[in-house]
């Protein structure tokens, strides 16, 4: 004759111990990484009635993937600042052209950073 047994009743998990891990995970990826600031670009929005003055001609900056040209001629981003430096006119028209990445848009920006008299208008 077989004796039946009993089937033991399930415990049910505790989740407290699992809380009290992940908190500890948090608290350690938290207190471990860095929140710096790398960099940052100014950007201004235009204001109404501003335009460009009669004689001075803008100048015209291509951004695209294949590279950067400069009133159609090909420029090098390591000369841009260089060859805008030499231009009495300081208005300056910055079109996107294609699939270009944000940070390829922002080494671009930050290179034209500082130049003095510079008034940049970035097109879509």
């Amino acid at each position: 004759m077989a004796i039946a047994t009993r089937p033991k009743p399930r415990r049910r998990l505790s989740m407290t111990s699992l809380i009290d891990v992940i908190f500890l995970l948090l608290l350690f990826f938290m207190l471990s990484s860095t929140f710096s600031r790398f960099g940052t670009v100014d950007l201004m929005a235009a204001e109404a009635g501003q335009g460009a003055s009669g004689e001075a001609r803008p100048l015209f900056l291509r951004l695209s993937p294949e590279g950067i040209t400069l009133n159609g001629a090909p420029v090098a981003l390591g000369d841009l600042k260089s060859r805008l430096g030499e231009q009495s006119e300081k208005q300056l028209l910055l079109s996107i052209a294609g699939a270009v990445t944000s940070q390829r848009l922002v080494d671009v920006l930050a290179a034209l950073r500082g130049l003095p008299g510079l008034s940049l208008t970035v097109l879509g």
